[in-house]
């Protein structure tokens, strides 16, 4: 088992610019809404100006649920403050009409996990049902630690988190990326950010649940007038 496949509580972008970034972002903190603001530049606003920012709305799970098939998603290519807007009112508009929500083919977690555990059997490994449906179970074959880091990035996105900021790093079909996960008064969100120079070249991707977007748009919005966009 490669562990270098995710890895909890790792320093990332955010490192450079705050002595501690884990406590940046509480309530306790004097600076609390200069870091907030510092953030978005950095992990929202340039990527937009640079059309790299990715936006992934996840909905589906509710009600405690977490069933793989269940997670569903839309995307958007953000790159300035009207592709937000539009995204957002997409979802407001369905909810309004009681229609169904945007949402891309394919599976966010399903089909990799189904293939991760394929490419394990064909490798001689013997997984049995407790270990293919518990996440917890995931690490035990190749590719399974990066699918669980996933699943509690999501799972949190969803259901909440008590630490106002979390860093990480996992792999993903694009590439390794640190993930910058926010469960802030304001909203609830994760960036995931290529490493190193390949912030300036690749894409970085928004992650939030559908009820979050009102509150990130709010949260950019009013942040804009710094920034110079709208």
């Amino acid at each position: 088992m490669r562990y270098t496949e995710a890895k909890e509580h790792t320093p990332g972008r955010l490192h450079e610019l705050f002595a501690d970034p884990y406590h940046a972002f509480d309530n306790q903190s004097h600076e609390r809404q200069l870091h907030i603001r510092v953030m978005l530049y950095l992990l929202a606003i340039r990527p937009m100006q640079r059309e790299l920012l990715t936006l992934r709305v996840i909905y589906g799970w509710e009600n405690g649920g977490c069933e793989l098939a269940d997670l569903k998603y839309a995307e958007y290519s953000l790159s300035e403050m009207k592709d937000l807007h539009h995204a957002a009112d997409e979802f407001t508009t369905a909810i309004k009409n009681n229609t169904l929500f945007p949402a891309q083919a394919g599976s966010l977690l399903a089909k990799p996990l189904s293939d991760a555990i394929a490419d394990a059997e064909a490798d001689g490994q013997v997984l049995d049902e407790e270990t293919k449906a518990r996440p917890a179970r995931w690490p035990s074959f190749e590719g399974g630690l990066a699918l669980y880091t996933l699943f509690k990035m999501y799972h949190r996105l969803v259901y909440g988190e008590d630490d106002a900021y979390r860093s990480s790093q996992c792999r993903t079909p694009q590439g390794m990326r640190e993930i910058h996960e926010f469960h802030l008064e304001e909203g609830e969100f994760a960036f995931l950010v290529p490493p190193g120079r390949h912030f300036a070249t690749e894409k970085t991707l928004l992650v939030l649940h559908e009820s979050q977007l009102e509150p990130f748009r709010r949260l950019l919005t009013e942040s804009a007038p710094l920034f110079d966009i709208t």
